[in-house]
């Protein structure tokens, strides 16, 4: 099979609206991204020139200083939103927020979008220490907050947007993709709701990145600045953990972390690991930056769930034994083992998220567990043993 290589940020802009079946395209439906480094369907980036979704709310961008941003956008559109506005300081990623998104204004100051009475949602993926702080400003100007993941660094953060939030009652979301726009994981979803597996007991997820440090800006390296590898990547994987396992309370019960291979970047974690126990099931964790140059995309992220009944196992991002595309789902029961094809599996987090908004629900994700995961993970990220390997 010809390898084809993705771009991480411009794979999670596409993948979000696909709405063609992935496990059928030809090799000639891909064509070049324009930095000629990787591939993306045409039936992705199609769906996303010509989705229209009827205006429901208005919302605005502050800080785009990650490429989620683009995937963050993406769902509020499908989901009703209008895009009015955004603020970034940075020249170059204000000219290619611009680009993508040509409707909206390039406001002068966060302030301006702030205080713009008809903005109901503001969207970020600012450096991820500026989240949080951003997040308390935007629900104290009575509004609502979408951040990418992390969407807080320290537990100094959590308390405060803890508290905000109760006082407010403004909704703090989280975008945690690889669960919400992933199409294999949200099917596991109804699957595991369904009792398909029966009683959930463990989850198992991996996070596995490619590091690609020239690409990278200088903040990546700060660990202050990004949170530390547990808080960063290993939100997605206790996101997971908290749903599939249905618990409610949870504790960290071990967590470590090291700087294996890149002593040149003292404040970068490139391996990480934690075991949670909720009331649920349990959960094991491992985040790392060593996905190699081989694979054919950034990551192979997986995710085991086990239950009483069976198991599935989803490859998140490619299936290595040859089926193109991202989302794949293998299911194992008492009676067979059986791959499931994901590609038409509807997003709803964009749309629930706008209902949400208007109707003061918690479709979308209820606001404990969106909190909870973070928390975890932060208490994960302090109390984790530091290792000194010896390479």
């Amino acid at each position: 099979m010809k390898e084809i290589r993705l771009d991480r940020r411009k794979f999670i802009t596409g993948v979000a609206g696909a709405a063609a079946a992935i496990s059928t395209w030809p090799k000639k439906a891909f064509s070049r991204f324009a930095d000629g480094r990787g591939y993306q369907p045409d039936a992705i980036r199609a769906s996303h020139e010509t989705a229209k979704a009827i205006p429901k709310i208005k919302f605005a961008v502050i800080g785009v200083n990650h490429g989620h941003i683009y995937s963050q956008v993406d769902a509020v559109l499908r989901g009703g939103g209008e895009l009015t506005s955004f603020y970034a300081k940075e020249p170059d990623l204000a000219a290619a927020f611009t680009k993508r998104f040509p409707q909206a204004k390039a406001a002068r100051s966060e302030a301006e979008i702030l205080e713009d009475p008809s903005i109901q949602l503001v969207v970020s993926a600012a450096i991820p220490a500026d989240r949080a702080p951003l997040g308390v400003r935007v629900m104290r100007h009575g509004k609502d907050f979408m951040s990418d993941k992390p969407g807080i660094t320290t537990l100094e953060q959590f308390a405060e947007v803890r508290r905000v939030q109760a006082e407010t009652r403004r909704i703090y979301s989280i975008m945690y993709s690889e669960r919400l726009e992933n199409r294999a994981t949200v099917r596991a979803g109804e699957l595991v709701k369904a009792g398909a597996i029966g009683h959930v007991i463990q989850t198992v997820g991996l996070g596995p990145h490619r590091m690609t440090p020239k690409e990278r800006p200088p903040w990546f390296f700060e660990r202050e600045r990004y949170g530390g590898i547990i808080c960063d990547i290993g939100s997605h994987q206790a996101d997971q953990f908290l749903f599939f396992t249905g618990s409610t309370r949870a504790e960290v019960v071990a967590a470590q972390t090291c700087n294996v291979h890149h002593p040149q970047y003292p404040g970068l974690e490139d391996f990480g690991d934690v075991i949670l126990r909720g009331d649920g099931g349990t959960g094991y964790i491992r985040v790392d930056w060593f996905t190699p140059g081989g694979l054919a995309t950034w990551g192979d992220g997986r995710l085991t769930i086990l239950g009483t009944e069976g198991f599935i196992e989803i490859r998140k991002n490619i299936d290595i034994a040859g089926r193109p595309g991202p989302s794949h789902l293998f299911l194992v029961d008492q009676k067979e083992t059986r791959y499931i094809d994901t590609a038409n599996q509807p997003l709803r987090y964009g749309e629930q998220l706008v209902s949400d908004i208007l109707n003061r629900t918690e479709t979308a994700m209820p606001q404990q567990h969106c909190l909870l995961a973070m928390e975890l993970v932060l208490k994960a990220q302090r109390q984790a043993q530091r290792l000194d390997f010896k390479m």
